[in-house]
């Protein structure tokens, strides 16, 4: 399995665009063959951080997952935007 942990740093003037496509991109990421866990959530008390959690069955699924959201509305929509995530391969 491929797990990836970490988020996403909005900034004030892009929290409503980012806010406004979050739903789509949650759900076409939960219907990717091979997505097994999927979440994204605006952290409570830091403003514009959303915390991001993921697994994918195997590294092709999550490869897969790249390419695709790479293509998509949400990539364009935070072009830029800082991130920090690892990415880590669990042992089955």
């Amino acid at each position: 399995m491929i797990r990836l942990t970490g988020h996403i740093q909005v900034p004030a003037d892009r929290l409503t665009a980012v806010r406004s496509a979050l739903a789509d991109h949650i759900h076409l990421t939960r219907a990717e063959p091979g997505n097994l866990t999927f979440s994204v959530i605006e952290h409570p008390t830091i403003a514009g951080r959303f915390d991001v959690a993921e697994t994918f069955l195997d590294r092709a699924a999550f490869d897969a997952h790249q390419t695709r959201a790479a293509q998509s509305d949400w990539a364009k929509i935070t072009q830029g935007i800082p991130r920090d995530y690892q990415v880590e391969e669990i042992a089955d």
